[in-house]
């Protein structure tokens, strides 16, 4: 059994643990004393990362850090406007890139094109990349924290765990599947994202970086319904999406696959174990609305990056500090960040016809009193950072 040591250990190739790796190749005074340990097989959802049907929501925040870190993919779907709205029910706010001074709120990208180029980015910093079996902790002690990885005994003194679901209990079983898809509009609007809430589940309508014209979905309903509506034909799909979404886009004729995930909310109270840190999705798994998952991710990335700065200019400490300063300044944002996407996705849902007018009503007054929508919009479109 071979053996390696590190100063960090991150479990994880995904897009937040390749993010990680290159925040801290850049400060780091031997960037090779950083292993990012990546799965062979990282199947996710039953996709490999090349070939993964998923897009995401890139807010202009994370813009701005990936193209710092030359992890940002060339495709890329601009989002300048944002449409909120409640089906059935008065209330809708417009939120455009215009009303923050930035060129656009966000962009969408293909999940495939992002791990490739943040993958490229990382082999040329310096990082050593290790490859094998999923990689695991196994002990730890004063002295640091003992992983291993198939045949390799890796010692490092932090592991970081980037690597997907958090393996804690789940906090909330949302009553939804996400179906996700893609979609022709005959009526194309560049540039806009639509979030749709129904009695079933929030809608999102967002642009797709493959071609003008084209629409991803992410479409939450109730677990019965996402299996009757995998068994229709494209054509009925079709019309039982526009006829859900309305008339903003046309029709909306779909004739990809539809695929289908479960949703939950996990949310640990704790981030920190000992050495052991966890970050994106394997310190809080989120309901898709508002596409925060990722986002919220690059922000733990940046910020544990930025408190081990210090630590990482004398490795032989013990990094107690640095790990529990993390989780400080990290808790308001996850905490937030949690609640308002658990809230959005299920205040519209109750089927209690004064709870959804009062929130038609919210969405009302924040198209009207710019004030109102200012703190929602800055959050998601930038979060709490350091």
């Amino acid at each position: 059994m071979s053996l390696n040591d590190f100063d960090i250990a991150i479990l994880g190739g995904g897009p937040t643990g390749c993010a990680l790796a290159l925040l801290l190749a850049r400060t780091c005074p031997r960037p090779e004393r950083i292993a990012l340990l990546q799965a062979d097989d990282q199947t996710r959802y039953g996709y490999v990362p090349e070939q993964d049907p998923r897009v995401l929501a890139i807010n202009h925040g994370s813009r701005v850090l990936l193209e710092s870190l030359k992890g940002f993919p060339h495709q890329a779907a601009l989002i300048q406007t944002i449409h909120v709205s409640q089906r059935g029910r008065l209330g809708r706010t417009i939120i455009r890139h215009e009303d923050f001074d930035v060129p656009q709120l966000g962009c969408v990208v293909r999940y495939a094109s992002l791990h490739a180029q943040l993958t490229q980015a990382v082999a040329q910093s310096g990082v050593t990349i290790l490859s094998g079996s999923a990689a695991r902790v196994t002990h730890q002690d004063a002295q640091g924290i003992e992983i291993r990885q198939g045949d390799h005994l890796i010692r490092a003194s932090i592991a970081v765990h980037a690597d997907g679901k958090p393996d804690t209990e789940i906090t909330r079983r949302y009553a939804q599947m996400a179906l996700i898809t893609q979609a022709q509009a005959s009526l194309p609007r560049p540039g806009w994202a639509f979030e749709r809430f129904t009695q079933e589940g929030p809608l999102a309508v967002l642009p797709h970086p493959n071609q003008a014209g084209q629409q991803s979905i992410v479409w939450c309903c109730a677990p019965e319904r996402a299996e009757q509506l995998t068994q229709l034909s494209a054509p009925a799909f079709s019309l039982a999406l526009t006829q859900m979404f309305g008339t903003r886009l046309g029709a909306l004729n779909v004739e990809q696959p539809v695929a289908a995930f479960p949703l939950i909310l996990n949310m640990p109270q704790q981030a920190v174990d000992g050495r052991a840190v966890a970050i994106g999705n394997a310190a809080q798994t989120l309901h898709p609305v508002a596409g925060q998952g990722l986002n919220l991710g690059l922000r733990d990335a940046a910020a544990l990056a930025f408190c081990l700065q210090e630590w990482l200019d004398a490795p032989g400490s013990h990094p107690a500090q640095a790990l529990e300063t993390f989780q400080r300044v990290r808790g308001p944002d996850r905490q937030l960040t949690a609640r308002l996407t658990d809230v959005m996705s299920r205040i519209f849902t109750t089927r209690w016809p004064v709870v959804e007018h009062a929130a038609g009503l919210a969405l009302l007054g924040m198209d009207l009193i710019p004030a109102l929508r200012a703190p929602l919009a800055r959050h998601l479109l930038q979060g709490m950072r350091l």
